[in-house]
């Protein structure tokens, strides 16, 4: 994906409003997605590129009313329509790059990100962002909900040895970004790769 923000924010504008009806069934993957990061009453976690917000609601639910919740996402429509999805209650909607994220360093517990692996411009520097706000210990969720191979089939391409999210590529990727993987899911029902924050 390029630098380009504008195509970005064009090609996830253009389908912002349709996004949730495109996907309808997606919820139970997200929850038990978040469910992998172990949050508890009071973390702090944030949704990195959060699109229409659907992490949020279950992100919410696992950090309680004392927790915070942060969405961040690059497309301004994406986060209109997560606001009128009412998304807005469970967290705090906020435009932002992540390649450059308006948060201190070590601030967070955790970080939830759908989709976003294969629409970062600089793959290892912005994995190295996110980990700069998690604190040593912190959890990291790569998450889409469905696997590889059903996600090119759908989009009418072959996956190609290059693919960020092949487990050879994305071990040392998080590696050299200041994230050890834990554990390692590719089925057709979900992509999930789990990370914590090395010291």
């Amino acid at each position: 994906m390029s630098d380009d923000h504008t195509r970005v924010q064009e090609f996830f504008g253009a389908r912002a409003a349709d996004w949730d009806r495109r996907f309808p069934d997606d919820g139970p993957a997200y929850a038990a997605a978040v469910g992998g990061l172990g949050l508890r009453a009071g973390d702090r976690v944030l949704d990195a590129g959060c699109g229409t917000g659907r992490a949020l609601p279950p992100l919410r639910e696992a950090v309680g009313p004392t927790g915070v919740v942060v969405g961040v996402d690059l497309t301004p429509a994406m986060l209109t329509a997560a606001g009128q999805a009412g998304r807005g209650r469970d967290g705090h909607l906020v435009l932002a790059d992540v390649a450059g994220l308006p948060l201190r360093s070590a601030v967070l517990d955790a970080v939830f990100a759908a989709g976003l692996v294969a629409h970062l411009p600089r793959p290892q520097e912005n994995l190295r962002e996110l980990a700069r706000v998690v604190r040593p210990g912190g959890t990291l969720a790569l998450f889409h909900p469905i696997g590889r191979a059903a996600l090119a089939a759908r989009q009418g391409r072959r996956i190609t040895p290059q693919d960020l999210r092949a487990e050879a590529n994305l071990r040392p990727l998080l590696r050299g970004s200041g994230w050890l993987m834990t554990s390692y899911a590719d089925e057709d029902a979900r992509f999930l790769a789990l990370a914590v924050r090395e010291p």
